[in-house]
């Protein structure tokens, strides 16, 4: 592949989520109608710029291959890594191999991402050398805890904003920050931790309170609920 901006989307979906308290990893849980992980590609797939999906998957994972996919998406089974960014690492030279110059990752268990958000975070991270991400402002009163979680400080919340995904970057960009810091770093929340740490800044793009990340078991019927308002509108 040769073009000048070609654009897939990586998954990393080897992890297990043991906040959700369960007997199989959270983006296998039925939400509804189907899994998780299946929302979760199909709301990626709304975006025609994105023409392949590499999903990091666990070697000994044994419910990936019973989901029913559509024959006609374009996916692509990588290995999956022993942490998150490692599995992104994984999905990250994949598509560097296959010759796409960007890549959107997003997390599995965001199954509720709107078609706008994904339209305007992918045009910001195509225009600009340090990629994009959704994040939302904060809006709550933050506090700093001591060592007892009692609360010592009040923190200034303005130009603090919530990381979520899609995030947005050059391949080339993203896949030397990984190497550069290393997957193994504990500073490595998420990829535009990595980039930053390597002298960009990605361009902070506000996104909807209903992409959530179903972590604990009541975002499961907030998730729920954020779907079915969708298919209403």
């Amino acid at each position: 592949m040769t073009a000048t901006t070609a654009v897939a989307a990586i998954v990393p979906a080897a992890g297990y989520g043991s906040r959700m308290q369960h007997d199989k990893p959270k983006q296998y849980l039925r939400l509804a109608g189907q899994e998780i992980l299946l929302h979760t590609l199909t709301a990626l797939l709304t975006d025609p710029r994105i023409k392949h999906v590499f999903i990091a998957v666990a070697g000994d994972d044994p419910w990936y291959q019973s989901l029913d996919f559509p024959g006609h998406w374009p996916l692509t089974r990588v290995a999956g890594g022993h942490c998150r960014a490692a599995s992104v690492a994984s999905g990250v030279a994949a598509a560097a191999a296959a010759g796409y110059s960007h890549v959107v990752v997003h997390d599995a268990a965001r199954p509720c991402l709107r078609t706008d958000d994904l339209e305007r975070v992918i045009t910001a991270g195509l225009s600009s050398e340090a990629g994009a991400l959704l994040a939302l402002p904060v809006d709550d009163t933050l506090k700093r805890a001591d060592a007892t979680d009692n609360s010592e400080a009040t923190l200034d919340r303005n130009q603090l904003w919530r990381a979520m995904t899609p995030q947005v970057f050059a391949t080339n960009i993203l896949q030397r920050a990984l190497q550069q810091i290393g997957v193994d770093d504990p500073g490595l929340t998420d990829e535009a931790s990595a980039v930053e740490r390597c002298g960009y800044k990605p361009k902070l793009v506000s996104g909807s309170a209903t992409n959530i990340k179903v972590t604990r078991p009541a975002d499961l019927e907030l998730a729920r609920l954020y779907l079915e308002l969708s298919r209403e509108q």
